[in-house]
C-alpha cells in the first residue's frame, strides 16, 4: 500500500457513559495505525456531558443527535488545518452526531465507518427483544422499535433513534459510506437493507469485513482449575443458561467474572451452587491471569453480539472456548478445533458440550486457538487489512467488498 494516500487519520468516536469494548477498538486501532507510520488525529466527545447539560440543551438534543453544527464546524476544522485523507468513523450517538459525514463530504474526504452493532438496522442495536432475537426492523419496518420502545424502553428516544435512521437512509447518505463490518454476519444482516425493488440503501461494494483485533498480551498458561465466563452479567449473556448448566455439574468449577446491571440477581440464583463463584470486575492483569488458569472460556450469548472480543482474548491466550451458535459466537469458533458451539438456549447442551470438551484435548485446542489469533486476529494481520481498506476508499471506494 502507498501510505502517502492516507497518511493523515482522523479517527472519530462518542463514548457512552460506560466505557465499553469500543473504546477500546479505537484507542487499538490508533495505536496500529501510529505503529504502522500514519499520523492518526481524535475527535471524540463523551456522553458524559449529558449530566451536565443545562435544561435548553437537553431539550436540543433531539436535533443536535440529528445533526450537531458543533462537530461539523470542528470537523471540517480538522480537516482543513490537518489535510486528513481519510475520516474514520467509529461511533456518533449522541454528540457527535451524523452531522460528521456531511463534515467530510464538504470536504472532499472518504468517510469509513465501523459497525460495531446494529444500530443502522435496528433503533435498539441488538436485534433483541423480549428475551429473544428480533429482526422486525428489518422485515416490517422501523415503526416496530418505536411501538415496543426499543431504545432504553423510551418511545420518544426510540422515535429519536428511528428518525435518524429513516432520514439518513431517505437522504442517501449512507449510500456514500464505506463500511467495515466485523463479521461476515454483520455484512449479510446490513445488506439486507437493500431490499429489492427499493431505493439501494448502502453501496455493497463499500462494504468491507474485517474483524477487530487485540494485542497479544497473555500470561502463561498455568494448571486449568475452572471454566471461566468473562463478561456484564445481564440476561442478554446467557447467565440463565450458564448457571444452571453448572448447576448440574457439582464437579467442574465455574467463575463469573465481570459486572453488571443483574450481577446480585444472579448471585442469588447461583446460591446453594459451591462450584460457582463470582469474581466481579476485574482488571487488565487480572483478567490475564484469570485467562491464564482457565480450562475455557464459556460464552452464552442470546444475541447475535457485534463482535465478542472475549472470544479473540481467549484465542490470543491460548484457551479454547465453547459458545453458543448464535450469531457471532458461533461463528467465531471452529467447532471441535478452536472450541465448541452449544445451542444458545439450552443448559442441557451447555452440559453436554463441557463433557465433550473434558474428554478432547484441550492443549491441542488452545494451540489451534492461538494459531488462529496470529493468523486473523492479530495487530500485524488486521493492520494490513485496515490499509487495503482505506486505500480502496481513498480511491474509487468501489472495491470488491470484501476483504479479511
Amino acid at each position: 500500500m502507498e501510505r502517502a494516500e492516507v497518511h493523515r487519520i482522523l479517527l472519530v468516536h462518542n463514548y457512552y457513559q460506560t466505557p465499553g469494548g469500543e473504546d477500546t477498538v479505537v484507542a487499538n486501532e490508533k495505536k496500529l495505525l501510529e505503529e504502522r507510520g500514519h499520523e492518526v488525529f481524535l475527535y471524540t466527545r463523551d456522553n458524559g456531558e449529558l449530566m451536565r447539560m443545562g435544561k435548553l440543551k437537553k431539550l436540543l438534543l433531539p436535533f443536535t443527535a440529528l445533526f450537531s453544527l458543533r462537530t461539523y464546524r470542528e470537523v471540517c476544522g480538522i480537516i482543513r488545518a490537518k489535510r486528513i485523507d481519510i475520516v474514520h468513523v467509529h461511533n456518533t450517538l449522541a454528540l457527535v452526531s451524523p452531522s460528521v459525514y456531511f463534515a467530510a463530504f464538504r470536504r472532499g474526504v472518504p468517510v469509513v465507518q465501523t459497525l460495531h452493532n446494529f444500530r443502522l438496522e435496528c433503533p435498539g442495536a441488538t436485534f433483541y427483544r423480549d428475551g429473544r432475537v428480533c429482526e422486525d426492523c428489518l422485515t416490517r419496518g422501523l415503526k416496530c422499535a418505536v411501538r415496543h420502545r426499543c431504545y432504553r424502553g423510551s418511545r420518544a428516544q426510540t422515535l429519536m433513534q428511528a428518525s435518524i435512521l429513516h432520514l439518513y437512509r431517505a437522504l442517501g447518505v449512507y449510500r456514500r459510506l464505506n463500511y467495515i463490518c466485523l463479521t461476515e454476519f454483520n455484512r449479510e444482516k446490513l445488506l439486507l437493507l437493500n431490499r429489492p425493488g427499493r431505493r439501494q440503501v448502502v453501496d455493497p461494494d463499500r462494504v468491507f469485513v474485517k474483524p477487530n483485533f487485540t494485542f497479544e498480551n497473555a500470561a502463561p498458561r498455568g494448571e486449568a482449575d475452572y471454566f471461566l465466563f468473562l463478561g456484564r452479567v445481564e440476561a442478554l449473556k446467557g447467565l440463565d443458561v450458564l448457571i444452571d448448566a453448572f448447576r448440574g455439574l457439582p464437579d467442574e468449577k465455574l467463575m463469573i467474572a465481570g459486572s453488571g446491571p443483574d450481577f446480585q440477581a444472579y448471585a442469588a440464583r447461583a446460591k446453594g451452587a459451591d462450584n460457582i463463584s463470582f469474581a466481579g470486575q476485574l482488571g487488565r492483569e487480572e483478567v490475564k491471569a484469570a485467562l491464564a488458569a482457565a480450562k475455557a472460556v464459556i460464552a452464552p450469548s442470546q444475541w447475535y453480539e457485534g463482535f465478542p472480543m472475549v472470544v479473540v482474548e481467549a484465542y490470543a491466550a491460548g484457551v479454547p472456548v465453547l459458545g453458543s451458535d448464535l450469531g457471532n459466537i458461533g461463528a467465531l469458533i471452529e467447532d471441535g478445533r478452536t472450541g465448541l458451539r452449544f445451542r444458545y438456549d439450552s443448559a442441557e447442551d451447555l452440559r453436554a458440550a463441557v463433557r465433550r470438551f473434558l474428554s478432547a484435548d484441550a492443549r491441542l485446542w488452545g494451540q489451534n486457538a492461538r494459531d488462529l489469533y496470529r493468523a486473523r486476529y492479530s495487530p500485524g494481520a488486521n493492520g494490513a487489512a485496515l490499509e487495503e481498506i482505506y486505500r480502496r476508499a481513498a480511491g474509487s471506494g468501489r472495491g470488491a467488498g470484501r476483504s479479511s
